[in-house]
């Protein structure tokens, strides 16, 4: 049998794309991988297709970025739209392929990260999300396949590089924001349970409301896919309670969007009734109506420093996991106002 790309990249430690670049000379790759990559290669026998010197066609390593599962509605999201550009930019300066994954369930992502696993020039993956007990990040790391989060790792923690926001702050702050203009009655509007990002933000909000000793109201916290049927009713519920909130913390732009426009039709006022914060700065949150106050996740930048981590430990397999935090920042704008009475 033929001796492969990947029997090299075995026997030296280092990735395909790493012995792929060790054999055309590329200078990103240092002197001492280099030379443990020719050993491997003089001691397999391995004969590249390709002389060091230089073949302008030679096909550059591949970067899959993986979106969440779907049928649809996740790729109307600002967010990954952000986050792929910066992935791209990235890779389009270092020579790097990128191509998105994408598939309706776990499984049919499962297939076509198995498939782009098995290409020599398979380089690695970004995920860009992290939830709990996910099935694709189980297999690449059981496979020991090179993955990089955007988010906080739930599994394999000490191990795994990841790129995040601290979300557990930024739902805090936008919490104190709406304390300081006078609100008491605070909800949180959030995404399904198993999405981290949410999960942080909304500790974050009960920790300011515990330490301005507000009550943590059970019926204040509703949690849903902003894609879902079921928003309505539960906005619709939330909007007419006795003692209805004055603010809401919404942990996307399009949860947001959902508040107000439930807002209208209980003939409510953002922000006189209601002041809503809500995250992402995306497009939605600019041409709204009122345009909303909202924490800037700066998601280009967080795909720029996921796939400079990945490329990085695909060039350099020795580094340990990094774990990045990207700052946050509050951009205010016109759906937050003190409360028509304001409270001690």
């Amino acid at each position: 049998m033929a001796v492969t790309i990947k029997d090299v990249a075995a026997l030296a430690g280092v990735s395909p794309s790493t012995v792929s670049r060790t054999c055309k000379d590329h200078p990103s790759i240092s002197r001492e991988t280099k030379e443990r990559v020719r050993q491997a290669m003089a001691q397999l026998g391995y004969e590249p297709s390709f002389s060091s010197g230089a073949q302008p066609n030679q096909p550059f390593p591949i970067i899959g970025i993986i979106l969440p599962p779907s049928s649809r509605n996740v790729y109307e999201n600002a967010f990954y739209l952000e986050a792929i550009r910066g992935i791209s930019q990235f890779c389009n300066d270092r020579e790097y392929i990128s191509t998105v994954v994408t598939g309706q369930d776990d499984e049919e992502i499962l297939r076509a990260v198995r498939t782009l696993a098995k290409e020599e020039r398979s380089g690695g993956f970004i995920l860009l999300y992290s939830k709990q007990d996910d099935a694709v990040t189980e297999y690449l790391y059981n496979e020991g396949l090179l993955y990089v989060l955007i988010g906080k790792a739930k599994q394999y923690a000490n191990q795994t590089i990841y790129i995040d926001n601290d979300n557990f702050l930024a739902g805090e702050e936008a919490a104190q924001y709406l304390y300081r203009l006078g609100h008491r009655r605070i909800a949180f509007v959030g995404n399904q349970r198993a999405m981290l990002f949410s999960a942080e933000r909304k500790a974050g909000y009960q920790a300011a409301l515990t330490k301005h000793q507000l009550p943590l109201i059970p019926d204040y916290c509703v949690e849903t896919d902003p894609f879902s049927s079921d928003w309505k009713e539960l906005f619709d519920r939330l909007l007419t309670m006795e003692n209805r909130p004055t603010a809401i913390v919404a942990s996307d732009d399009i949860l947001a969007v959902a508040v107000v426009r439930s807002c209208e039709q209980h003939d409510l006022c953002v922000p006189k009734d209601l002041s809503v914060v809500s995250f992402n700065n995306s497009l939605l949150a600019r041409i709204s109506s009122p345009m909303l106050t909202s924490i800037d996740i700066h998601s280009f930048q967080l795909g720029i420093e996921a796939a400079s981590q990945l490329i990085n430990h695909i060039e350099n397999p020795n580094l340990l996991a990094t774990k990045i935090l990207v700052p946050h920042s509050l951009v205010e704008r016109e759906s937050c106002r003190p409360p028509c009475t304001r409270l001690p």
